[in-house]
């Protein structure tokens, strides 16, 4: 047996650490710091540390619990309210990016830098623009203390349509190449899994209500029940109808963020995450990177794809939001919101390679814009909240 991973524990929580001090002396959110430790020790720089099973599952773990907390620090009623706003703002969100990821690679169809070979290839492209890693979002807001205003809701429910919209348009394009795809299969699962979790969500809100207040003499024992609802939670969306798992966490934390022990409950889960499990997942999207060589041709590429990233994000949202009424301010903050990519555009590009929808070309661009969408996000954010000193942010401490 290896010892090893004690060590990639060691590295990455003191490196993470040791970075997010640095940043924040710089007035930049701790997160950026995080991502960069894992940057600076991956691949793309000293390679140190490479991602292993271990770290990928722990890090998978651990965004798993940034989105149960945030669930747990959501407000149900508001959610409702921002509901027809939130399927609005994901629409325009994955619309335009999507336009525009397909115009760059439509721009790039008869250069000799890429091989895009088909319509079908560029529609591919605009979908990997359309991911929005909203984990990023969630963690900065969270330090900002901002994460239950109306933008935070707004991106929260945008985040959870943006992921089935996602799913669905994925579908349709893998279905060209692979006839095994239903497109129909994959809209019913979604159906089923909202009803599946109403119901049962239903249910567990009520018995879990009924036992708090029965048991209420060791509350410790109350967390780990909360553990084991957002474990099977997110392992029924993934498993049984292929949401994403952190779709079925926040969900989960929504089931209890009436529970009278709620706050008892975030408390702890957010000491083990400051602890260990955030991170973990934060470090392994900078371990997950490789940066590709890079010459004009491709430099030029990644620029503007980079650009249409933003801004297809930033106005697609935006514009989203300020239709449904929401201040100029706001709207901003939202478009901000959406911005990263993080690791689901990376998992999507690599589906895209396996199944032969994406040129080899353009995984190098889509690397660094992952990369620069990523670290930006959470300055953006700062910077949008101008009064957004930490309010109700406190570092997690055990009592």
């Amino acid at each position: 047996m290896s010892y090893r991973y004690l060590l990639d524990i060691a590295l990455i929580l003191l490196s993470t650490k040791c970075l997010s001090l640095l940043t924040r002396r710089f007035n930049l959110p701790q997160v950026v710091g995080a991502l960069l430790a894992g940057l600076i020790l991956g691949p793309a720089m000293f390679n140190i540390l490479n991602e292993t099973e271990f770290i990928s599952q722990m890090a998978e773990l651990g965004v798993i619990v940034l989105m149960f907390t945030a669930g747990l620090e959501s407000n149900i009623d508001e959610l409702k309210e921002s509901g027809k706003a939130s399927l609005i703002i994901a629409s325009l969100g994955v619309i335009i990016p999507l336009f525009g990821g397909f115009a760059v690679a439509e721009m790039f169809k008869n250069e000799e830098i890429v091989n895009v070979s088909s319509t079908v290839q560029s529609i591919f492209i605009g979908i990997v623009l359309t991911a929005t890693s909203v984990s990023i979002t969630v963690e900065t807001l969270k330090e900002l203390g901002k994460l239950s205003t109306r933008s935070g809701n707004a991106i929260l429910g945008a985040a959870i349509i943006d992921d089935i919209l996602g799913i669905l348009a994925l579908t349709v394009i893998t279905s060209i190449s692979d006839p095994q795809v239903n497109l129909k299969t994959v809209i019913l699962k979604v159906i089923g899994f909202f009803i599946f979790a109403l119901i049962t969500g239903l249910i567990i809100a009520v018995l879990f209500d009924k036992w708090t207040h029965k048991y209420n003499v060791d509350k410790r024992r109350f967390v780990i029940f909360a553990f084991v609802i957002c474990l099977l939670m997110s392992f029924s969306a993934e498993e049984f109808f292929g949401v994403a798992d952190i779709t079925g966490a926040f969900i989960a934390g929504l089931i209890l963020s009436k529970n009278n022990e709620r706050d008892y409950i975030k408390n702890r889960f957010e000491t083990v995450s400051y602890m260990l499990l955030s991170p973990m997942f934060f470090a392994s999207i900078g371990i997950c990177i490789t940066l590709p060589k890079m010459d004009l041709r491709i430099l030029s590429l990644t620029l503007l794809l980079t650009i249409v990233a933003i801004f297809t994000k930033i106005i697609g949202c935006g514009v989203g939001a300020k239709i449904c009424r929401y201040t100029n301010k706001e709207s901003v903050q939202i478009g901000i919101g959406m911005i990263s990519r993080g690791e689901v555009a990376l998992i999507v590009a690599s589906k895209g390679m396996a199944l032969g929808l994406m040129s080899d070309y353009f995984v190098g661009p889509i690397i660094i814009m992952v990369l620069i969408t990523t670290i930006i996000t959470p300055v953006f954010l700062k910077m949008v909240f101008k009064n957004g000193k930490v309010d109700n942010y406190i570092e997690p401490t055990i009592k």
